[in-house]
């Protein structure tokens, strides 16, 4: 499986970003439950949100919940995260995979997308 993520940029405080993650690799993405993640320097890497299979259901951390919405394109392969009134402390490289509801991620990961908020 491959998974390539984009969207991320240098953003003020309190702006906005929509990140999308690609799936390929003979990959059947409408079955999988999946996720972003992020991972901030010297920090481990971390939950952000989650979502159904179907869409039918979505997680989210407590530090973003309310800021970002996660949705899925299962004709298109396509994961989304629309991030909103983004903070210093969002700053990390976002990552998408498999997850959510104890499901085991992907052993392959891509190289994720840098998102840098600050003034």
């Amino acid at each position: 499986v491959q998974l390539v993520e984009s969207g991320g940029g240098l953003v003020q405080p309190g702006g906005s970003l929509r990140l999308s993650c690609v799936a390929s690799g003979g990959i059947t993405f409408g079955i999988h439950n999946m996720a972003w993640f992020r991972q901030a320097p010297g920090k481990e890497r971390e939950f952000v949100a989650a979502i159904f299979w179907n869409g039918g259901s979505t997680s989210y951390a407590d530090s973003v919940k309310g800021r970002f919405t996660i949705s899925r394109d299962n004709a298109r392969n396509t994961l989304y995260l629309q991030m909103s009134n983004l903070k210093a402390e969002d700053t990390a490289v976002y990552y998408c995979n498999r997850g959510g509801w104890d499901t085991s991620s992907f052993a392959s990961w891509g190289q994720g997308t840098q998102v840098t908020v600050s003034s």
